[in-house]
């Protein structure tokens, strides 16, 4: 942007003293509801510019080597009078066919401003509707569909769009219902316009195929399934097998099982031809991520004359075994660090389109600066080595119908490790194994079941941490990273619209969780009456174990502004219930907030509960200071509330679509009930309001289709630690944004670190 303004801001600065660049298209004279839609019939290269967009062109373009921001748009005498015309079609499509547009142009200072002036004349509306339909199979299909796929109604506006959508819905309806032969071209209209009154008599005839009295309806056959070497050859020896009477299986490959295939090929034997089978069989081979080339079944009449169809699926596969490796550099808040990890991937395990993935991670953080006693030290590091087993089905001891329609389904077995370490804290690993099915009840219902999660955990606190958490009376969170937890739980998720997040359309996400744990260990250990530890809690396997309820909901609504711009509302609450066995959480299931996806003017894991002020635990020894500085604040209740509009800035930025976003950020944690460990960190909802932090920001998304790279900087516009007009810090003490003064000696006094009123997070992907 320096770069931009430096170089001088005019519009009209990249373009020949001869040349006029449009800047503006005014319309007038066109009903409302149709007026923003004609504006797209202007042709695309007189349209106006974006700002940004034709900045970017005159600043990085002179070269002529590159192609970033927009080309400006010179003012065509030809192309403003095809846009009149494509403008004047379009107004006459829409009922008023005596529609007639004229255009202007009004020159100033280089500078063209459009003018289309139409004058629409009558709408015409239909008068009668009749068909001629000879064919009394395809009749009595279409009037029983008829109320449910046209648009065509007596007394209704007439326009052309109506007719092409009830061909297209008619084509389609052909189409599930067995006639392979039947095209477009055999639907067509007849309109007479040429009553005084505005109306039009429309007449739709569907003919029958030349010499023939009535439309075939195809039945399917046999099926031949062939799956080539992954260079695409189909040479050699093959794997060849009659797996029924319906499937011929040969697959050059010889990597993959008859039922791979089989299971998601929707078109059986003897069923009659319905286009939408055809297109879901490519679609659920394409999701299983085992092949490259799916291509739609093709068909064969067969030679006689029973009006069968033998279908061929040619499937060309991904190669089988693949190795990534991923890392990024991480900048936060005086913190730096990296993150490595490497995912191997074998796509097609005991030759059924399981997919084995072995994941590593290892990253590691260091403090820069801020913390003198510990210096450019490591703040801490995380290694994490999984693997996954996904079954495109579901597997269980009993049969289970086939949930294929709307999505693969799946079964997924996962083995977990997590090794933890923070300087001078703790050391923590985890062991977590689970079973989990996640299958799509519509395509809009997605659920995940963990009937089987098996978690083991365990902390070991440095010593001298160890005594100061508890010089400070802070037993509850010795007890919370130092202890060894065992324990067994269930697991749903119910996604509502995921398949929406991409799009601009107007829609409503939720995602709601429920995680219950320990409930089967505990009836067993009053079964079988296990022993107990110094704390009154049983134990399985020497080890107590963890009994709770959490369950979390994530609402968003999304409304689009026109264009790529959006609104997004979200709601994200959450509670967690130890209880039983169990008087807290488990370290991994309590609410943390903070960071790039929630509340992004706050570090990860630094934010409340509540108004707890970590002043009232740093003490004033600095070396104690830089053991506790980054201990996570926790809490059993979350509560989450965001803000964000997003529009485009330009359209080519060095390869990217460059957008930017404005937001608010709203909400905390919160511990149930007082704890002495956490003063003020109670929820009450006599104290929600003063206890809520509040953040706001802009940042730059950077599209590149394939993943977005995202920039937020946030301010911290309330701060809950302090009390009254003291927590708006951004009204208080806005003269010390950007340099120090009395508020910010007091703090580093106090707290032994500075305060950052601002917070800039690095992300991959949006944020919700």
């Amino acid at each position: 942007m320096l770069i931009i303004i430096g170089s001088g801001c005019s519009i009209t600065r990249g373009i020949k003293k001869n040349q006029v660049l449009v800047r503006k298209i005014t319309i007038k004279g066109i009903d409302e509801q149709f007026a923003d839609a004609a504006v797209n019939y202007v042709d695309k290269e007189q349209q106006p510019n974006n700002w940004l967009n034709l900045q970017l062109y005159y600043t990085f373009n002179k070269s002529g080597k590159k192609n970033i921001g927009e080309a400006p748009a010179i003012l065509d005498s030809n192309l403003v009078e095809y846009s009149r015309f494509q403008m004047e079609k379009y107004i006459q499509n829409r009922g008023y066919l005596k529609a007639k547009v004229t255009d202007s142009v009004v020159i100033k200072k280089q500078k063209a401003e459009l003018v289309f002036t139409a004058v629409e004349g009558p709408m015409f509306r239909i008068r009668k509707f009749e068909d001629s339909i000879p064919d009394k199979n395809i009749k009595n299909l279409y009037n029983a569909n008829r109320n449910k796929l046209s648009h065509i109604q007596p007394g209704g506006r007439f326009d052309t769009d109506s007719l092409a959508h009830d061909r297209d819905e008619l084509y389609l309806l052909m189409k599930r219902n067995g006639y392979y032969d039947f095209f477009r071209q055999y639907i067509s209209f007849n309109y007479d316009s040429t009553f005084n009154s505005s109306v039009v008599d429309i007449k739709m005839m569907i003919d029958n195929p030349a010499g023939l009295k009535e439309h075939p309806v195809y039945t399917i056959n046999n099926t031949l399934i062939t799956i080539s070497r992954s260079s695409s050859r189909t040479t050699g020896k093959a794997d060849t097998i009659q797996v029924d009477s319906q499937f011929r299986f040969v697959d050059f490959s010889g990597r993959f099982k008859p039922r791979t295939v089989i299971d998601y090929t929707f078109q059986k034997k003897g069923q009659i031809y319905n286009i939408d089978n055809q297109t879901l069989t490519t679609t659920r081979l394409s999701e299983l991520n085992v092949f490259r080339n799916v291509p739609n079944p093709t068909y064969e009449k067969t030679a006689d004359s029973t009006h069968r169809l033998d279908t061929k699926i040619d499937i060309v596969p991904l190669k089988r075994m693949s190795d990534r490796v991923e890392g990024e550099v991480l900048f936060n808040g005086g913190r730096y660090g990296y993150n490595v990890g490497n995912t191997f991937t074998d796509r097609n395990v005991f030759k059924q389109a399981a997919i084995l993935q072995v994941k590593i991670n290892w990253s590691i953080l260091f403090d820069n600066g801020n913390n003198v006693a510990n210096n450019s030290a490591i703040q801490n590091q995380e290694f994490r080595a999984g693997v996954n087993l996904i079954y495109p089905r579901i597997l269980t001891p009993f049969n289970f119908p086939l949930l294929g329609k709307f999505g693969v389904p799946h079964t997924i077995f996962s083995t977990n490790y997590s090794l933890f370490y923070q300087k001078g804290l703790v050391t923590r690993e985890s062991f977590i194994n689970s079973i989990s099915y996640d299958f799509f009840e519509t395509g809009r219902k997605q659920h995940t079941v963990t009937p089987i999660n098996i978690e083991y955990s365990r902390g070991i606190i440095d010593p001298v941490a160890r005594q100061a958490l508890l010089d400070q009376n802070r037993y509850a969170y010795v007890s919370l990273i130092g202890r060894t937890v065992f324990t067994t739980g269930s697991q749903y998720t119910f996604q509502y619209n995921n398949v929406e997040l991409n799009s601009y359309n107007n829609f409503t996400y939720f995602r709601g969780s429920l995680d219950i744990g320990g409930n089967v260990l505990n009836l067993a250990s009053k079964l079988f009456n296990a022993p107990k530890d110094t704390l009154g809690q049983r134990k399985i396997f020497g080890y107590a174990f963890a009994q709770y309820t959490k369950t979390e909901i994530d609402l968003r609504i999304y409304r689009s502004l026109g264009g790529e711009r959006q609104l997004i509302l979200r709601l994200n609450p959450g509670i967690g219930v130890p209880y039983g066995n169990s008087n807290q959480l488990i370290f991994e299931k309590n609410f943390y907030t903070g960071g790039a996806n929630d509340i992004r003017a706050w570090l990860p894991r630094t934010l409340g509960p509540g108004q707890f002020n970590r002043a009232t635990y740093y003490g004033t020894d600095s070396l104690t200071r830089s053991r506790l500085k980054y201990l996570d604040q926790f809490g059993e209740i979350k509560i989450v509330g965001n803000v964000e509009y997003r529009y485009k800035l330009a359209d080519n930025f060095f390869g990217a679509k460059l957008k930017g976003a404005v937001y608010m950020d709203a909400g905390n944690v919160w511990r149930l009930g007082k704890k002495a460990e956490n003063p003020n960190g109670e929820f009450r909802f006599n104290n929600f309001l003063q206890s809520t932090a509040i953040g706001v920001g802009t940042g730059l998304r950077f599209d590149l289709s394939f993943f977005v790279f995202r920039l937020d900087y946030a301010f911290k516009f309330k701060d809950p630690q302090f009390n009254g007009a003291d927590q708006w810090v951004l009204f208080k003490h806005a003269d010390e944004l950007f340099s120090t003064g009395t508020f910010k000696r007091s703090y580093l006094q106090n707290y032994g670190d500075n305060y950052a009123f601002a917070q800039l997070n690095f992300g991959i992907g949006l944020p919700f």
